[in-house]
């Protein structure tokens, strides 16, 4: 099962147990009113057999006298009765409710009602849920209706996912949600816009607990002269800065050129993992990243599809020098790295001795260039993964001179190579 289908199994059998809990609590109400009726009956039955004896004794005045007496007597005996059996069952419930209520980690408090409102007994949590949710438009009602559900499994989400849903869905579903639980918000190809993500980032900010927001595909675009798109953005880089707990920003294909110091200066903390794919970045924008008090704390950093031209090659350089104490995994696929930028970057590389990951596939390199990048990467002793691409002589005749990363990717190659980057490259890592 996906991550889908375990959402909507999972949202399923939580609205299931709160219509079994109504249920049974049903048959319980109807076997106590059924036990009433009985007593009722047995009262009426002895009254009426007293009533008979006392016709038997009429002619005495003392007589009749005694026996009105005995039957006030036994009448008020039969009342206590009555009340003592409601009340040790009485008794016997709220045991039965107390032991329920330990087992959930709740109390059961002082001065409650004698008879619990069927309201009481389905808001009796017996075991908390804690899961992953997968939100799109199909599952959106069953999600509500779980997250809305009191009963006896409560569902509380960690981490959100969400897919094709309107910002008013969205918020609606931010309502719901635990406050002191969720840690991470992911959003998909959702028609966001600037003013949307800045009506929604206030509420995020109420999760005390959130550390990760991704926003992948939700149309942010602002190249566009659009009124009021500058207001929008100001809202939404104050709207980021009340993240106090953040530490994932993932923003990926949203089309911000220019923009980043607009984004990221406003966050109180310096972020651990940024994610920056497709996201169209200038010269600019990696100068600022390089000097801004991100750079030092970067454990994880993507900025894959973002073309890095010779003019960005000082401000990246500064970047990794910066991050080079901290700095675990790197991406810089598909960023048009050619033989001489990757050699000019390469001591800065070196220089990272934490990195465990570096990602440089979709590059157009040549196997002099790749042979190059080998030689550093076996002298990194934490390097455990390196995506390296095909050098431009595995490919077939007519490639550009300077091939972007999606002419690499569906350029076909030449059959006769069988791998030649990975054989020298383990060749290198044995040696």
């Amino acid at each position: 099962m996906g991550g889908w289908s375990l959402t909507v199994a999972l949202c399923t059998m939580v609205v299931q147990a709160r219509a079994a809990a109504q249920r049974a609590l049903g048959r319980e109400g109807e076997r106590e009113r059924k036990r009433v009726l009985a007593m009722d009956r047995e009262r009426d039955v002895v009254k009426r057999e007293r009533g008979g004896g006392l016709k038997e004794g009429e002619g005495g005045g003392l007589l009749v006298e005694s026996v009105r007496k005995e039957e006030t007597s036994g009448c008020l005996r039969e009342d206590q009765q009555v009340k003592g059996v409601r009340r040790r069952m009485e008794m016997e419930r709220r045991k039965e409710s107390a032991a329920v209520a330990g087992l959930a980690g709740g109390k059961v408090g002082e001065g409650e009602a004698d008879s619990p409102s069927p309201t009481e007994v389905d808001s009796e949590v017996v075991v908390c849920v804690r899961a992953d949710l997968f939100v799109n438009a199909r599952s959106w009602e069953r999600v509500r209706a779980a997250l809305g559900t009191t009963g006896p499994l409560k569902l509380q989400c960690r981490y959100v996912r969400v897919e094709e849903l309107s910002v008013s869905s969205i918020r609606s579903l931010l309502d719901l949600l635990p406050r002191h639980v969720l840690l991470g918000v992911d959003i998909r190809y959702s028609c966001l816009g600037v003013a949307g993500l800045a009506l929604l980032l206030p509420q995020l900010s109420m999760f005390p607990m959130l550390s990760s927001l991704r926003l992948h595909y939700c149309n942010l675009d602002i190249r566009r002269d659009m009124a009021g798109q500058e207001g929008a953005m100001k809202d939404m880089s104050q709207g980021l800065g009340k993240l106090s707990q953040l530490r994932r920003l993932s923003l990926t294909a949203l089309r911000l050129p220019g923009h980043l110091r607009m984004l990221l200066s406003s966050f109180p903390q310096p972020l651990e993992v940024l994610e920056l794919p497709y996201l169209s970045l200038t010269p600019a924008d990696l100068s600022y990243l390089s000097c801004s008090p991100h750079a030092s704390s970067l454990q994880q950093l993507d900025l894959s599809e973002n073309r890095l031209e010779e003019s960005a090659l000082p401000s990246v350089r500064r970047l990794l020098s910066q991050a080079s104490s901290c700095l675990m995994q790197l991406s810089l696929s598909g960023c048009g790295l050619t033989d001489g930028l990757l050699a000019a970057m390469l001591p800065s590389l070196s220089c990272c001795r934490g990195l465990k990951s570096l990602g440089l596939a979709l590059n157009p390199l040549s196997l002099a260039g790749l042979l190059d990048l080998v030689r550093m990467a076996v002298r990194m002793p934490s390097l455990r993964q390196l995506l390296y691409p095909n050098p431009l002589e595995d490919y077939q005749p007519g490639l550009p001179p300077m091939p972007s990363s999606a002419q690499l990717l569906d350029w076909p190659l030449d059959e006769l190579v069988e791998g030649v980057g990975y054989c020298i490259f383990s060749k290198y890592k044995k040696g």
